[in-house]
């Protein structure tokens, strides 16, 4: 991974000055780039992974699954499959599955897919699979996955915390079978059951239980891309009992998969546009995709700007008014943050319903984006399930970050329109947005912005 310029402790936002009119090419997505290196690490054969995300969680995944055995070579592939911006072969990480094993140590840093994800992978590996984290780690929710586990016949100590740290003591194989488990506070409790379930013996069948079910999008992506390596899953939308996912037991094929855009980290871009009255083209958007962030292009429609779909990409553009919005964002919370900036410089009460779960994520998101909008001078209340933001004129100071990159993208699009916002621990959205602040800069210089792994 490109090692990242230093940055200052506190980072001057920059205000733009005149409408922006940029071209910004995105990474690859998070989402897509690990689901993708778990697949292929559990594949019969090698695969590759093409213009994945280079960050610091995609590359958490990819040291991970080096640990318990796999081979993980980061190459410039010259392939003729096409890259995620049009262009022949480029960056490419070939995945050569492995038998896993320990034992191993895991750094999960503060990322969600990897502390969920690979604890049903760690039960396929012969011998102990430690893992660690950063301290906020220890504090996200984790506990339904273990016992989920345990249920389908793994053995893990975690010492009764349901938490991190945990070792996992694979045997080899894991049984599978039926499991209830309660996703309310993450979907990625489903996915990280779905993903290793061709290979557990029995499969697996996962009934949730809850009475929510957040993020179903993210659901969605892991069944299309189990089903695109070959594996048999049953679901509620394909007429099965609801909430309820059956994977069948065998192999996971290698593929060669290029992967899209992130278009949650496209948000922080277009918001830019809308906010200045500018125009952003994002590249290769898919015209269908399962990525939550392709609702950016309704719901800032819905607060005032236009988009068109063209062989460019997403050409978004703003009036330079911005309306306020009532909204549900249950399957699209992460992008609650880049929304709830830009109604703080709306024209009318904006309502967020929805996002409990956020509470839950790297930081507690719903109270931090009300405590960082408030102290510049906003009127943000916290609901039971969202947030209530009132436009009021906003002033400098200090946007606290908490280490999550989502929070400090927020801050930057405050930054756009209020002059003397410092973004504190701007470096943090090196989780999975690389070169931020160089890409920030560009886009607002007008030079075609690209970040790294794009």
């Amino acid at each position: 991974m490109t090692e990242t310029p230093a940055l200052p402790a506190l980072w001057p936002a920059p205000t733009a000055d005149a409408a922006v009119r940029a071209t910004v090419t995105v990474p690859g997505s998070k989402s897509v780039t690990n689901r993708a290196l778990v697949l292929a690490a559990l594949a019969a054969e090698p695969g590759w992974v093409r213009w994945p995300l280079r960050s610091r969680d995609s590359q958490l995944m990819a040291d991970a699954l080096r640990a318990m055995g796999v081979g993980i070579e980061e190459t410039v592939s010259s392939s003729s499959a096409g890259s995620a911006n049009g262009a022949v072969g480029g960056e490419a990480w070939r995945v050569i599955p492995a038998a896993l094993h320990g034992p191993a140590t895991v750094d999960v840093g503060n990322a969600g897919t990897v502390m969920r994800f690979l604890p049903p992978v760690a039960t396929l590996a012969d011998g102990d699979i430690r893992f660690d984290g950063d301290p906020r780690s220890y504090e996200r929710p984790l506990g339904q996955v273990i016992d989920a586990l345990r249920t389908l016949g793994a053995r893990i100590d975690d010492d009764g915390r349901g938490a991190l740290p945990l070792t996992v003591q694979g045997g080899g194989a894991l049984e599978g079978g039926v499991v209830e488990i309660d996703a309310t506070n993450s979907s990625q409790f489903v996915s990280a059951l779905l993903l290793s379930a061709p290979r557990f013996n029995q499969g697996v069948e996962v009934r949730h239980v809850g009475t929510n079910l957040p993020s179903m999008p993210h659901i969605r992506m892991t069944v299309e891309m189990l089903r695109a390596a070959g594996a048999q899953v049953d679901t509620p939308e394909a007429g099965g009992e609801k909430n309820v996912w059956r994977v069948a037991p065998g192999a996971v094929l290698g593929r060669d998969l290029v992967v899209e855009p992130d278009l949650s980290n496209a948000q922080p871009f277009l918001a830019a546009a809308l906010i200045t009255g500018g125009t952003v083209t994002v590249p290769d958007w898919p015209r269908r995709t399962t990525q939550p962030g392709d609702a950016l292009r309704r719901i800032f429609t819905e607060m005032g700007g236009s988009c068109e779909l063209t062989d460019a990409g997403l050409v978004f553009t703003g009036t330079g008014k911005i309306h306020g919005i009532d909204v549900d964002l249950g399957e699209v919370g992460e992008l609650t943050p880049g929304i709830a900036a830009v109604a703080a410089l709306a024209d009318s009460e904006s309502v967020l319903r929805g996002v409990q779960h956020l509470r839950l994520h790297e930081t507690d998101r719903l109270a931090a984006l009300t405590k960082e909008i408030n102290a510049l001078g906003g009127d943000v209340t916290e609901t039971a399930d969202g947030l209530r933001i009132r436009p009021r004129p906003l002033h400098g100071g200090t946007f606290h970050t908490y280490d999550d990159h989502r929070m400090a993208t927020a801050g930057a699009v405050i930054g756009l329109a209020v002059e003397g916002v410092m973004i504190e621990n701007v470096a943090t959205t090196a989780k999975t947005l690389p070169d931020f602040p160089k890409m920030w800069a560009d886009m607002l210089s007008g030079d075609s912005a690209s970040g790294a792994g794009a």
